[in-house]
């Protein structure tokens, strides 16, 4: 499929995704949607009557707690009758995702230690390293303090003026706090076979690099080894570009099932929240483009056609993840060597996450502000900072940047059921800051590419 009718495919997909969640989210769900609404308003009553009582002993407190146990199983029924509706969509977008996540870490194996292997000397692997932690470090930073710059611009919470909810509510959310041990069982594997099977990039980026390193020390019998795996990369992404056809039908289903059960109305509902978060992604890009274009010159608008692909099926399917492949296919196409594309790719993609960086500061001070809880300018430094530490251990963790609010907000008595004001609008949010990563990690790859003095942007084949 070529790229441009894969690009007008993917929008379709996402077009019709749109019509038909909203015909599912209008009709089809409409009896399940007024049982959720209804069940939903009783549980927060009861709760208050709960919070009211202040002897848990009276019969009242009992018949209370029955009550909100039969509206809980009621709200859990009609949550279950509409996910078996949707079925078929989340089948369509959960297939896709699978054989992403199936090349994945073998990609990754392949083309790390085959650039590795061709840097050769380790001297020249460090320097390569040096430069792309740099760009990482600097991009992160950016991203994090130009989301608390525009949280305090636009102060999203401000109006909203939420009581401080009842310390026993909880939001399901597993919490991550920093933790040395747990930073460390993310980064060094104890078996490569179950960093393969887990999909934990960090730690076959860890082996890879010590492979890669060992195929070079050995000399002559290493370049059996290089030239095995560089036929075994070329078959993955010979199969990368059959999963790639069906990007447009995972995109349908994908979409299809947020709007379904999420509904037009959650953009209005949350709409200046959503719109000011996407506004600062946008100044985000900017400054990402701006930075690239210092380093890359005219030919970063040309990366950036190229890459809008891998973009688009990041923002339809909400994870970065799943353009992998394809941003490492178009960045050797732009000019970018193999040996840099394979080494800085798979780091970026633990330690270069832009999007969910501006995220985390973005939706933590919204939190913050919808409490009416002041954080001075030191308080929000503080905050920064540890996101920016925390946030570098849970590479691979389902809904990462949550987990990672999760864990923060209550090194700043920030209440943690603040979390339930994002959870409806989170997917909505992960399609922005998936993409965002895409970008953020193809510019830093083409920008390392350039400092290493390779002529990119001037090839448009690349074999």
């Amino acid at each position: 499929m070529k790229k441009s009718r894969l690009t007008l495919f993917i929008f379709i997909a996402l077009v019709l995704g749109v019509i038909a969640g909203y015909i599912y989210n209008t009709y089809v769900f409409a009896d399940l949607n007024k049982q959720l609404s209804t069940a939903g308003a009783t549980i927060k009553s009861i709760d208050k009557s709960i919070e009211a009582l202040s002897d848990t002993t009276v019969s009242a407190y009992k018949d209370l707690k029955l009550q909100r146990i039969a509206q809980v199983k009621l709200q859990s029924q009609a949550t279950d009758a509409r996910e078996d509706k949707l079925e078929l969509y989340n089948i369509l977008s959960k297939i896709f995702l699978n054989l992403i996540k199936m090349i994945v870490a073998p990609l990754v194996f392949t083309t790390l230690v085959v650039g590795v292997a061709k840097v050769g000397d380790i001297k020249a692997v460090g320097r390569i390293g040096g430069k792309t932690m740099l760009w990482f470090i600097s991009a992160t930073l950016v991203s994090l303090l130009l989301g608390m710059l525009l949280v305090n611009l636009f102060e999203p919470g401000k109006t909203m003026h939420l009581p401080l909810p009842d310390s026993h509510l909880s939001t399901g959310i597993k919490k991550t706090a920093l933790s040395l041990t747990e930073f460390v069982g993310h980064v060094f594997p104890k078996s490569f076979i179950e960093a393969m099977a887990n999909n934990e990039i960090l730690q076959i980026v860890v082996f890879s690099l010590f492979f890669g390193v060992a195929t070079a020390a050995i000399g002559e019998q290493g370049k059996i080894v290089i030239k095995a795996m560089d036929a075994f990369a070329h078959v993955i992404m010979k199969i990368t570009g059959y999963v790639m056809k069906m990007a447009p039908l995972a995109v349908f289903g994908a979409i299809t099932a947020v709007v379904a059960k999420q509904g037009i109305g959650v953009l209005s509902t949350y709409g200046i929240f959503i719109s000011e978060f996407y506004f600062s992604l946008i100044v985000l890009w900017s400054v990402i483009i701006l930075a690239g274009y210092i380093v890359l010159r005219k030919p970063v608008f040309r990366l950036l056609n190229s890459i809008k692909d891998a973009m688009l099926i990041a923002f339809s399917t909400s994870t970065s993840e799943a353009a992998y492949p394809k941003v490492l296919e178009e960045l050797e196409k732009f000019g970018c060597s193999n040996k840099i594309v394979s080494f800085v790719l798979p780091l970026g993609y633990s330690f270069n996450l832009d999007g969910s960086m501006m995220y985390m500061t973005f939706a933590s001070l919204f939190l913050a502000q919808s409490y009416d809880i002041h954080l001075s300018f030191g308080h929000q430094l503080s905050m920064l900072l540890v996101l920016m530490l925390t946030s570098k251990g849970v590479a691979g963790v389902p809904r990462a940047s949550l987990v990672v609010i999760a864990g923060t907000l209550a090194m700043f008595n920030i209440p943690e059921a603040g979390l339930f004001l994002l959870i409806g609008i989170d997917p909505l949010l992960d399609m922005g800051r998936s993409a965002t990563n895409v970008l953020g990690n193809a510019m830093a790859t083409a920008v390392v590419s350039k400092w290493e003095g390779e002529e990119v942007g001037t090839q448009i084949i690349r074999e």
